[in-house]
Protein backbone atom coordinates (compact mmCIF):
# COMPACT_ATOMS: atom_id res chain seq x y z
CA UNK A 1 0.00 0.00 0.00
CA UNK A 2 1.15 3.49 -1.10
CA UNK A 3 0.67 6.89 0.73
CA UNK A 4 -1.35 9.10 -1.35
CA UNK A 5 1.02 11.95 -2.38
CA UNK A 6 -0.75 15.21 0.32
CA UNK A 7 -2.88 17.13 -1.76
CA UNK A 8 -2.66 21.04 -1.19
CA UNK A 9 -5.71 23.31 -1.81
CA UNK A 10 -5.63 25.78 -4.14
CA UNK A 11 -5.73 29.56 -3.30
CA UNK A 12 -9.44 30.29 -3.68
CA UNK A 13 -9.98 33.13 -6.78
CA UNK A 14 -10.75 36.64 -5.04
CA UNK A 15 -14.33 37.53 -5.89
CA UNK A 16 -15.08 40.09 -8.45
CA UNK A 17 -15.13 43.45 -7.11
CA UNK A 18 -17.28 46.56 -7.76
CA UNK A 19 -19.82 45.02 -9.87
CA UNK A 20 -23.69 46.30 -9.92
CA UNK A 21 -24.11 42.26 -8.13
CA UNK A 22 -21.07 43.76 -5.75
CA UNK A 23 -22.63 47.36 -5.36
CA UNK A 24 -26.17 45.64 -4.05
CA UNK A 25 -24.26 43.30 -1.59
CA UNK A 26 -20.72 43.82 -0.99
CA UNK A 27 -20.55 42.38 2.14
CA UNK A 28 -19.85 38.72 1.03
CA UNK A 29 -16.97 39.70 -0.68
CA UNK A 30 -15.83 41.59 1.96
CA UNK A 31 -15.92 38.69 4.38
CA UNK A 32 -14.01 37.40 1.80
CA UNK A 33 -11.45 39.36 1.80
CA UNK A 34 -11.35 39.66 5.47
CA UNK A 35 -10.57 36.06 5.84
CA UNK A 36 -8.15 35.29 2.72
CA UNK A 37 -6.70 38.40 1.57
CA UNK A 38 -7.45 41.46 4.62
CA UNK A 39 -4.75 43.62 2.69
CA UNK A 40 -5.73 43.38 -1.06
CA UNK A 41 -4.04 45.09 -3.84
CA UNK A 42 -6.63 45.78 -6.38
CA UNK A 43 -7.46 47.94 -9.62
CA UNK A 44 -10.48 50.32 -9.16
CA UNK A 45 -13.13 50.65 -12.14
CA UNK A 46 -10.92 54.41 -12.65
CA UNK A 47 -7.76 51.89 -13.83
CA UNK A 48 -6.11 53.13 -10.41
CA UNK A 49 -4.34 50.54 -8.79
CA UNK A 50 -5.13 50.54 -4.83
CA UNK A 51 -4.45 48.96 -1.27
CA UNK A 52 -8.33 47.53 0.46
CA UNK A 53 -7.80 47.35 4.12
CA UNK A 54 -10.55 45.25 5.51
CA UNK A 55 -9.98 43.76 8.80
CA UNK A 56 -10.76 46.20 11.97
CA UNK A 57 -7.72 45.97 13.49
CA UNK A 58 -5.85 47.13 10.32
CA UNK A 59 -8.38 49.63 9.76
CA UNK A 60 -8.66 51.53 13.08
CA UNK A 61 -4.57 50.92 12.88
CA UNK A 62 -4.29 52.81 9.44
CA UNK A 63 -6.92 55.76 9.69
CA UNK A 64 -4.57 56.64 12.44
CA UNK A 65 -1.13 56.22 10.70
CA UNK A 66 0.32 59.61 9.84
CA UNK A 67 2.56 57.52 7.58
CA UNK A 68 -0.70 57.66 5.25
CA UNK A 69 -0.79 61.23 4.07
CA UNK A 70 -4.24 62.57 2.59
CA UNK A 71 -2.58 64.97 -0.09
CA UNK A 72 -2.67 63.74 -3.51
CA UNK A 73 0.73 65.12 -4.08
CA UNK A 74 1.82 61.80 -2.12
CA UNK A 75 0.66 59.42 -4.98
CA UNK A 76 2.90 57.84 -7.27
CA UNK A 77 0.30 58.00 -9.93
CA UNK A 78 1.13 56.83 -13.45
CA UNK A 79 -0.43 59.34 -16.20
CA UNK A 80 -3.71 57.24 -16.84
CA UNK A 81 -4.65 58.13 -12.86
CA UNK A 82 -3.70 61.38 -12.92
CA UNK A 83 -6.55 63.35 -10.79
CA UNK A 84 -8.70 60.55 -10.31
CA UNK A 85 -8.54 60.24 -6.62
CA UNK A 86 -10.52 62.92 -5.61
CA UNK A 87 -13.92 64.51 -6.31
CA UNK A 88 -13.98 65.01 -9.68
CA UNK A 89 -13.78 69.01 -10.90
CA UNK A 90 -11.67 69.77 -7.31
CA UNK A 91 -8.63 70.46 -8.89
CA UNK A 92 -9.43 73.13 -11.31
CA UNK A 93 -12.13 74.66 -9.35
CA UNK A 94 -9.20 74.97 -6.63
CA UNK A 95 -10.93 73.24 -4.12
CA UNK A 96 -8.25 71.32 -3.18
CA UNK A 97 -6.83 73.03 0.25
CA UNK A 98 -9.92 71.32 2.45
CA UNK A 99 -9.82 68.91 5.51
CA UNK A 100 -10.26 65.99 3.13
CA UNK A 101 -6.93 66.58 1.04
CA UNK A 102 -4.56 68.19 3.37
CA UNK A 103 -2.03 66.65 6.99
CA UNK A 104 -0.80 67.99 10.03
CA UNK A 105 0.16 70.94 10.50
CA UNK A 106 -2.17 72.95 7.65
CA UNK A 107 -4.48 70.08 8.90
CA UNK A 108 -4.53 70.68 12.69
CA UNK A 109 -4.55 74.84 12.07
CA UNK A 110 -7.69 74.99 9.76
CA UNK A 111 -9.59 71.60 11.48
CA UNK A 112 -9.38 74.44 14.66
CA UNK A 113 -10.96 77.14 13.14
CA UNK A 114 -13.30 75.47 11.49
CA UNK A 115 -14.27 73.62 14.75
CA UNK A 116 -15.09 77.03 16.16
CA UNK A 117 -17.74 77.50 14.03
CA UNK A 118 -18.98 73.89 13.89
CA UNK A 119 -19.37 73.67 17.58
CA UNK A 120 -21.89 70.88 19.22
CA UNK A 121 -23.91 74.04 20.60
CA UNK A 122 -24.55 75.74 17.12
CA UNK A 123 -25.88 72.05 16.13
CA UNK A 124 -28.08 71.41 18.77
CA UNK A 125 -29.91 75.09 18.21
CA UNK A 126 -30.40 73.62 14.76
CA UNK A 127 -32.08 70.69 15.54
CA UNK A 128 -36.10 72.67 15.66
CA UNK A 129 -35.02 73.85 12.17
CA UNK A 130 -34.47 70.09 10.93
CA UNK A 131 -37.41 68.83 12.80
CA UNK A 132 -39.04 71.56 10.88
CA UNK A 133 -37.69 70.55 7.51
CA UNK A 134 -38.11 67.05 8.42
CA UNK A 135 -42.28 67.59 8.41
CA UNK A 136 -42.07 69.86 5.58
CA UNK A 137 -40.83 67.14 3.57
CA UNK A 138 -43.10 64.47 4.87
CA UNK A 139 -46.25 67.08 4.62
CA UNK A 140 -45.13 66.93 0.52
CA UNK A 141 -46.02 63.57 0.22
CA UNK A 142 -47.94 62.27 3.15
CA UNK A 143 -51.67 62.67 1.60
CA UNK A 144 -50.56 60.39 -1.85
CA UNK A 145 -50.03 57.10 0.03
CA UNK A 146 -46.81 56.47 -1.71
CA UNK A 147 -43.15 58.23 -2.53
CA UNK A 148 -39.42 57.96 -3.43
CA UNK A 149 -37.71 58.76 -0.04
CA UNK A 150 -34.46 58.88 -1.50
CA UNK A 151 -35.85 62.25 -3.89
CA UNK A 152 -38.61 63.54 -1.92
CA UNK A 153 -37.16 62.90 1.92
CA UNK A 154 -33.33 61.73 1.84
CA UNK A 155 -31.94 63.97 -0.31
CA UNK A 156 -33.32 67.36 0.37
CA UNK A 157 -33.65 66.70 3.71
CA UNK A 158 -29.42 67.30 4.35
CA UNK A 159 -29.00 69.97 1.40
CA UNK A 160 -31.61 72.77 2.84
CA UNK A 161 -30.28 71.67 6.45
CA UNK A 162 -26.60 72.07 5.53
CA UNK A 163 -27.36 75.37 2.96
CA UNK A 164 -29.42 77.04 6.00
CA UNK A 165 -26.31 75.88 8.36
CA UNK A 166 -24.01 77.65 6.01
CA UNK A 167 -26.28 80.50 5.22
CA UNK A 168 -26.96 80.14 1.81
CA UNK A 169 -30.13 82.62 0.96
CA UNK A 170 -33.24 80.45 0.91
CA UNK A 171 -33.78 81.96 -2.88
CA UNK A 172 -30.42 80.61 -3.75
CA UNK A 173 -30.90 77.05 -2.45
CA UNK A 174 -32.75 75.38 -5.15
CA UNK A 175 -29.75 75.78 -7.31
CA UNK A 176 -27.41 74.25 -4.57
CA UNK A 177 -30.10 71.53 -4.76
CA UNK A 178 -29.44 71.26 -8.53
CA UNK A 179 -25.72 71.36 -8.28
CA UNK A 180 -25.92 68.49 -5.45
CA UNK A 181 -28.15 66.32 -7.71
CA UNK A 182 -25.45 66.39 -10.36
CA UNK A 183 -22.79 65.82 -7.83
CA UNK A 184 -24.91 62.58 -6.21
CA UNK A 185 -26.00 61.02 -9.76
CA UNK A 186 -21.78 60.33 -10.64
CA UNK A 187 -22.25 57.97 -14.13
CA UNK A 188 -25.78 58.57 -14.07
CA UNK A 189 -25.59 62.41 -15.23
CA UNK A 190 -24.17 63.95 -18.67
CA UNK A 191 -20.14 63.75 -18.85
CA UNK A 192 -18.07 66.17 -16.96
CA UNK A 193 -21.62 67.17 -15.20
CA UNK A 194 -19.58 66.39 -11.64
CA UNK A 195 -17.10 68.99 -12.19
CA UNK A 196 -19.49 71.76 -13.65
CA UNK A 197 -21.14 71.26 -10.50
CA UNK A 198 -18.55 71.64 -8.86
CA UNK A 199 -17.02 74.51 -10.86
CA UNK A 200 -20.30 76.51 -10.51
CA UNK A 201 -20.41 75.60 -6.61
CA UNK A 202 -17.34 77.24 -6.46
CA UNK A 203 -17.77 80.08 -8.24
CA UNK A 204 -21.51 80.64 -5.82
CA UNK A 205 -19.72 80.46 -2.69
CA UNK A 206 -16.45 82.65 -3.27
CA UNK A 207 -19.29 85.12 -4.54
CA UNK A 208 -20.93 84.71 -1.16
CA UNK A 209 -17.87 84.53 1.02
CA UNK A 210 -16.43 87.80 -0.16
CA UNK A 211 -20.22 89.41 0.01
CA UNK A 212 -20.82 88.01 3.91
CA UNK A 213 -17.02 88.99 4.59
CA UNK A 214 -17.94 92.72 3.24
CA UNK A 215 -21.04 92.98 5.68
CA UNK A 216 -19.71 91.14 8.61
CA UNK A 217 -20.74 92.77 11.60
CA UNK A 218 -17.99 93.83 14.28
CA UNK A 219 -19.28 91.31 16.82
CA UNK A 220 -21.17 87.79 16.37
CA UNK A 221 -24.95 87.55 16.14
CA UNK A 222 -26.96 85.18 17.69
CA UNK A 223 -27.44 81.79 15.14
CA UNK A 224 -24.91 83.47 13.04
CA UNK A 225 -24.62 80.92 9.91
CA UNK A 226 -21.48 78.97 9.28
CA UNK A 227 -19.34 80.82 6.51
CA UNK A 228 -19.68 84.37 8.98
CA UNK A 229 -18.67 81.74 11.38
CA UNK A 230 -15.58 80.74 9.17
CA UNK A 231 -14.86 83.87 8.07
CA UNK A 232 -15.05 85.32 11.58
CA UNK A 233 -12.64 82.33 12.79
CA UNK A 234 -9.22 83.23 13.87
CA UNK A 235 -6.44 81.01 14.75
CA UNK A 236 -3.61 83.29 16.94
CA UNK A 237 -4.74 85.92 14.51
CA UNK A 238 -4.84 84.28 11.28
CA UNK A 239 -8.08 83.37 9.79
CA UNK A 240 -8.83 81.68 6.77
CA UNK A 241 -8.31 82.80 3.35
CA UNK A 242 -11.18 82.95 0.92
CA UNK A 243 -10.04 80.05 -0.73
CA UNK A 244 -9.43 78.15 1.93
CA UNK A 245 -12.79 79.45 3.25
CA UNK A 246 -14.50 78.25 -0.09
CA UNK A 247 -12.88 74.70 -0.60
CA UNK A 248 -14.44 74.52 3.81
CA UNK A 249 -17.82 75.32 3.00
CA UNK A 250 -17.69 72.82 -0.05
CA UNK A 251 -16.34 69.84 1.36
CA UNK A 252 -18.93 70.45 4.51
CA UNK A 253 -21.36 70.86 1.72
CA UNK A 254 -20.16 68.17 -0.27
CA UNK A 255 -19.76 65.40 2.95
CA UNK A 256 -22.42 66.44 4.28
CA UNK A 257 -25.23 66.06 2.03
CA UNK A 258 -23.93 62.81 0.65
CA UNK A 259 -23.27 60.77 3.87
CA UNK A 260 -26.79 61.71 5.44
CA UNK A 261 -28.92 61.15 2.05
CA UNK A 262 -27.19 57.55 2.51
CA UNK A 263 -27.83 57.05 6.40
CA UNK A 264 -31.72 58.27 5.41
CA UNK A 265 -31.82 55.91 2.89
CA UNK A 266 -29.84 53.11 3.91
CA UNK A 267 -31.02 53.19 7.65
CA UNK A 268 -34.94 53.53 6.23
CA UNK A 269 -34.19 50.27 4.12
CA UNK A 270 -32.79 48.29 6.70
CA UNK A 271 -35.33 49.35 9.01
CA UNK A 272 -38.12 48.26 6.04
CA UNK A 273 -36.14 44.93 5.90
CA UNK A 274 -35.62 43.90 9.49
CA UNK A 275 -39.26 44.42 10.63
CA UNK A 276 -38.68 42.79 14.31
CA UNK A 277 -36.17 45.87 14.86
CA UNK A 278 -38.78 48.00 13.26
CA UNK A 279 -41.26 47.34 15.51
CA UNK A 280 -39.25 47.74 18.82
CA UNK A 281 -37.94 51.38 17.73
CA UNK A 282 -41.42 52.29 17.14
CA UNK A 283 -42.70 50.79 20.36
CA UNK A 284 -39.73 52.80 21.89
CA UNK A 285 -40.72 55.92 20.09
CA UNK A 286 -43.78 55.66 21.04
CA UNK A 287 -43.20 55.93 24.60
CA UNK A 288 -41.39 59.06 24.55
CA UNK A 289 -38.12 56.77 24.89
CA UNK A 290 -34.85 58.34 22.68
CA UNK A 291 -32.92 55.78 24.12
CA UNK A 292 -33.07 53.37 21.40
CA UNK A 293 -33.22 56.13 18.83
CA UNK A 294 -29.80 56.75 19.62
CA UNK A 295 -28.29 53.27 19.85
CA UNK A 296 -30.12 52.16 17.04
CA UNK A 297 -28.29 55.21 14.42
CA UNK A 298 -24.97 53.57 15.91
CA UNK A 299 -25.96 50.52 14.66
CA UNK A 300 -27.72 51.54 11.37
CA UNK A 301 -24.07 53.63 10.69
CA UNK A 302 -22.28 49.59 11.64
CA UNK A 303 -24.65 47.56 9.58
CA UNK A 304 -25.00 49.05 6.36
CA UNK A 305 -23.06 52.92 6.82
CA UNK A 306 -22.66 55.76 4.45
CA UNK A 307 -19.50 55.85 3.53
CA UNK A 308 -18.41 52.35 2.40
CA UNK A 309 -14.53 52.91 2.09
CA UNK A 310 -12.61 55.92 3.44
CA UNK A 311 -11.32 58.52 1.34
CA UNK A 312 -8.18 58.37 -0.57
CA UNK A 313 -4.59 58.16 1.25
CA UNK A 314 -1.02 57.84 0.40
CA UNK A 315 2.04 56.18 1.71
CA UNK A 316 4.84 58.62 2.30
CA UNK A 317 7.08 55.65 3.14
CA UNK A 318 7.44 51.91 2.85
CA UNK A 319 5.32 50.60 5.99
CA UNK A 320 3.33 47.39 6.78
CA UNK A 321 -0.28 46.71 7.40
CA UNK A 322 -1.64 43.50 8.57
CA UNK A 323 1.60 42.19 7.14
CA UNK A 324 1.40 43.55 3.86
CA UNK A 325 4.24 45.41 2.87
CA UNK A 326 3.13 48.77 1.55
CA UNK A 327 5.36 51.14 -1.25
CA UNK A 328 5.94 54.23 -0.69
CA UNK A 329 3.29 56.58 -2.56
CA UNK A 330 0.60 53.71 -2.99
CA UNK A 331 -3.16 54.44 -2.14
CA UNK A 332 -4.50 52.85 0.26
CA UNK A 333 -8.60 52.35 0.63
CA UNK A 334 -9.76 51.17 4.33
CA UNK A 335 -12.89 49.72 3.93
CA UNK A 336 -14.95 50.45 6.15
CA UNK A 337 -18.04 48.63 5.90
CA UNK A 338 -15.90 45.59 6.09
CA UNK A 339 -14.18 46.89 9.10
CA UNK A 340 -17.43 47.70 10.80
CA UNK A 341 -18.41 43.68 10.33
CA UNK A 342 -15.47 42.14 11.37
CA UNK A 343 -16.48 39.23 13.64
CA UNK A 344 -13.34 39.95 15.46
CA UNK A 345 -14.70 42.54 17.02
CA UNK A 346 -18.67 42.47 17.00
CA UNK A 347 -20.21 39.81 18.11
CA UNK A 348 -22.99 38.85 15.35
CA UNK A 349 -21.64 41.36 13.09
CA UNK A 350 -24.47 40.66 10.12
CA UNK A 351 -27.29 40.93 12.29
CA UNK A 352 -28.96 44.34 13.00
CA UNK A 353 -29.58 45.08 16.74
CA UNK A 354 -30.63 48.75 17.08
CA UNK A 355 -29.70 48.21 21.57
CA UNK A 356 -26.21 47.02 20.57
CA UNK A 357 -23.98 48.89 22.96
CA UNK A 358 -20.28 47.38 22.24
CA UNK A 359 -20.24 49.91 19.24
CA UNK A 360 -17.14 51.17 18.46
CA UNK A 361 -17.81 51.50 14.63
CA UNK A 362 -15.82 53.07 12.35
CA UNK A 363 -18.74 54.58 10.21
CA UNK A 364 -17.16 58.45 10.69
CA UNK A 365 -13.54 57.40 10.68
CA UNK A 366 -11.00 57.39 13.38
CA UNK A 367 -8.00 59.97 14.38
CA UNK A 368 -7.38 63.42 13.44
CA UNK A 369 -9.81 62.95 10.09
CA UNK A 370 -12.85 61.82 12.47
CA UNK A 371 -16.14 63.65 10.63
CA UNK A 372 -16.65 66.92 12.09
CA UNK A 373 -19.85 66.83 10.95
CA UNK A 374 -21.13 63.88 12.52
CA UNK A 375 -23.11 65.40 15.29
CA UNK A 376 -25.40 67.35 12.77
CA UNK A 377 -25.89 64.00 11.10
CA UNK A 378 -26.66 62.23 13.77
CA UNK A 379 -29.12 65.17 14.52
CA UNK A 380 -30.68 64.74 11.35
CA UNK A 381 -31.00 60.74 10.73
CA UNK A 382 -32.69 60.72 13.96
CA UNK A 383 -34.98 63.30 13.48
CA UNK A 384 -36.00 61.81 9.64
CA UNK A 385 -36.01 58.55 11.17
CA UNK A 386 -38.66 59.26 14.13
CA UNK A 387 -40.41 61.54 12.14
CA UNK A 388 -41.32 58.81 9.45
CA UNK A 389 -42.00 55.60 11.74
CA UNK A 390 -44.21 58.39 13.96
CA UNK A 391 -45.79 60.12 10.90
CA UNK A 392 -46.35 56.90 8.96
CA UNK A 393 -46.32 54.01 11.11
CA UNK A 394 -47.39 52.02 8.25
CA UNK A 395 -44.75 52.49 5.62
CA UNK A 396 -43.62 49.40 3.63
CA UNK A 397 -41.43 48.88 0.80
CA UNK A 398 -43.84 49.12 -2.67
CA UNK A 399 -40.83 47.26 -5.14
CA UNK A 400 -39.18 44.10 -4.50
CA UNK A 401 -35.78 44.70 -2.44
CA UNK A 402 -34.33 42.82 -5.54
CA UNK A 403 -35.50 45.16 -7.89
CA UNK A 404 -33.64 47.98 -5.96
CA UNK A 405 -30.42 49.58 -7.72
CA UNK A 406 -27.32 50.85 -5.90
CA UNK A 407 -25.24 53.87 -6.88
CA UNK A 408 -22.66 52.56 -8.10
CA UNK A 409 -19.47 55.19 -6.59
CA UNK A 410 -16.45 54.42 -4.85
CA UNK A 411 -16.61 55.81 -1.64
CA UNK A 412 -20.21 56.31 -0.53
CA UNK A 413 -22.57 53.33 -0.69
CA UNK A 414 -26.58 54.24 -0.94
CA UNK A 415 -29.61 53.39 -3.18
CA UNK A 416 -30.68 55.54 -6.18
CA UNK A 417 -34.38 54.89 -4.91
CA UNK A 418 -36.47 53.87 -2.26
CA UNK A 419 -40.44 53.51 -3.43
CA UNK A 420 -42.54 52.97 -0.44
CA UNK A 421 -46.29 53.21 -0.43
CA UNK A 422 -48.21 54.00 3.49
CA UNK A 423 -52.17 54.71 4.26
CA UNK A 424 -52.44 58.84 3.40
CA UNK A 425 -52.67 61.26 5.68
CA UNK A 426 -56.10 63.15 5.90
Amino acid sequence: MTDRPSRTSPTPEPPDLFTWEFATNPYPAYAWLREHAPVHRTRLPSGVEAWLVTRYGDAKQALADSRLSKNPAHHDEPAHAKGKTGIPGERKAELMTHLLNIDPPDHTRLRRLVSKAFTPRRVAEFAPRVQELTDHLIDGFAQKGNADLIHEFAFPLPIYAICDLLGVPREDQDDFRDWAGMMIRHQGGPRGGVARSVKKMRGYLADLIHRKREALPDAPTPGEDLISGLIRASDHGEHLTENEAAAMAFILLFAGFETTVNLIGNGTYALLTHPEQRARLQTSLAAHDTALLETGIEELLRYDGPVELATWRFATEPLTIGGQHIAAGDPVLVVLAAADRDPERFADPDVLDLGRRDNQHLGYGHGIHYCLGAPLARLEGQTALATLLTRLPDLELAVDPAELRWRGGLIMRGLRTLPVEFTPLG
